[in-house]
This record gives structure tokens, sequence and C-alpha cells, in this order.
């Protein structure tokens, strides 16, 4: 057993890069395309169908998403030639990038997982988490699993944001590290 760290709401988010398919690269915590607020999306890689799913779940809550100010990224530590070769299944606008690193995943507190076998993927990968980041670069709201089958419905996901952007004083929870 490994010590992981845990990132407390209220603190400052990582600063974390990866790469677009188009060779850019992004700063993942950073908000884009005119809002002020961002949701990174971590799936597991294109050997996931639930996280497939879930990504093109997700393209039909982004501008849900937009009108309250948040913007969307997602990522995984699938290299470039995976990514392309799963936009094939993705019906997504929103960036999407690729090479995360292990470093950068226990940075982010995730679960890590080994492959069950070449046929699944050749890396060490993932599981899921997203991360919500306000205007002053402050993790907001967090949720981090070990598996794809638990992650959080996005339509609750979209309800309790727009709740909380619409309040003047909503206090960041989970604030308390022990």
């Amino acid at each position: 057993m490994t010590n992981s760290i845990k990132l407390t709401t209220g603190s400052q988010f990582p600063t974390v890069e990866a790469t677009l398919l188009d060779g850019t690269s992004v700063n993942l915590g950073k908000a884009h395309s005119g809002a002020d607020w961002q949701m990174l999306v971590v799936y597991r890689g294109k050997h996931c169908p639930l996280c497939v799913r879930y990504l093109n779940l997700l393209e039909a809550h982004q501008q849900s998403l937009k009108d309250i100010g948040v913007s969307v990224s997602a990522v995984s530590a699938d290299s470039k030639a995976q990514l392309a070769e799963n936009m094939e299944k993705l019906t997504i606008t929103y960036p999407i990038a690729y090479g995360l690193t292990e470093q950068q995943m226990k940075q982010l507190g995730l679960y890590i997982s080994l492959p069950r076998s070449e046929n699944e993927t050749d890396h060490n990968f993932a599981e899921p988490g997203l991360f919500v980041i306000n205007e002053q670069g402050v993790l907001q709201a967090v949720n981090i699993s070990n598996t794809p089958f638990l992650r959080p419905e996005l339509d609750v996901v979209v309800r309790g944001l727009s709740f909380v952007r619409s309040q003047d004083d909503y206090p960041i929870r989970g604030t308390l590290a022990y």
C-alpha cells in the first residue's frame, strides 16, 4: 500500500498540463471559451466503454455548463494514437487531451490501475476523477473514484453547479482536512 495525497477543496488547483491532438499544450485547470470556472474530467482511456459513454453524455450537458460559466475539458493517460482512435467513438466538441503522467495522476490524488492485459491498454491509467476549479484557480468541488461505474450523474452535477453559481455566498464544502 502506498500513501497518496488528497487534494483539499478550497486550495489552489495544481498546474497540470497535457497535449491536445493538434499538439497544443494546455493547462487543464484553466477555464476557456469565455467561462470563468473549469470542469476537468479524467477518464480511464479508450479501452473503457463506460468512459466513452460518459464523455459523450458530458457533451450533451456542455451548453448548460457554458450557460453558468463553466468550461469543460477531459484528459487521460492515453497516447496521441490512442486518443485519435478513440475520437472515432466520441461525439464531443470540448477539448480532450492525452498524455497524463503517473506523477500528474498522483498530484491529483487519483487512483491508478494496472492494465489487465495488453489487450486492454499498454500503460498504467488513472481511474475517473472530476474536478471543478473556480475563477481564482481554487478547487471548488472534486469527485474521485476507483472504478468507472461510480461517477457522479451529470444531471445532478449541472443542477448542483447551477445552484452554487447562483448564490453569492455559497461556501466551498469539505475544506477541513485531517
